[in-house]
């Protein structure tokens, strides 16, 4: 036994460091937006603030939690989220508990298409950042976004942090146990 170990180390490093790939594609993060208050004109919650103390990537989970007799969750422009225009949405969710993965970099706007909803603050930009923060030389830093940057203060520990593993991730993770148990 110790013999095939030592003989197919290279082997089994190789299978580990794959395993290890993969198994960093399969986390991602699960954010409630407005945490306990969920998505409401009640309790006065500020998702501006509640957004700008977040790191959002791409592959993230945002859940929008609320009572789809009062609310829903409309996917805007620009345009249309600093307006409060609800008329031509990108997307429209209604279920009370829309988990929206973030597939892209950018900003991604939503709001509640309830009348008055949205002009009470129920509206939140989640902004995804491109992973690395440097500038190009060809980019001056006025023509990376439109959208002005806001001063943040450091993100307090949240209970946001899940593991969730893809579908893909799993599949893949169960084939190279496979193959290192048959090898």
């Amino acid at each position: 036994m110790a013999f095939y170990i030592l003989e197919n180390t290279p082997k089994m490093t190789l299978l580990f460091l794959i395993l290890a790939c993969f198994m960093q594609l399969c986390f991602c993060a699960v954010y409630k937006v407005g945490e306990s208050a969920g998505w409401t004109t009640i309790g006065n919650v500020d998702y501006k603030l509640w957004a700008a103390t977040k790191t959002f990537q791409v592959g993230d989970v945002i859940v929008f939690q609320y009572s789809p007799q009062f609310h829903n969750v409309m996917q805007v422009t620009h345009a249309e989220y600093q307006s409060c225009n609800a008329s031509a949405p990108i997307a429209t969710h209604t279920t009370g508990k829309d988990s929206i993965t973030i597939t892209a970099h950018g900003h991604h706007f939503f709001l509640c298409g309830v009348p008055g909803h949205c002009q009470a603050g129920q509206k939140v930009d989640i902004n995804v950042l491109r992973v690395s923060s440097s500038v190009s030389p060809s980019q001056s830093p006025s023509s990376l976004s439109h959208i002005p940057a806001v001063a943040v203060p450091a993100p307090s520990p949240s209970h946001a942090f899940y593991w969730l593993p893809s579908k893909i991730g799993v599949v893949f993770a169960v084939a190279l146990v496979l193959l290192v148990s048959f090898a």
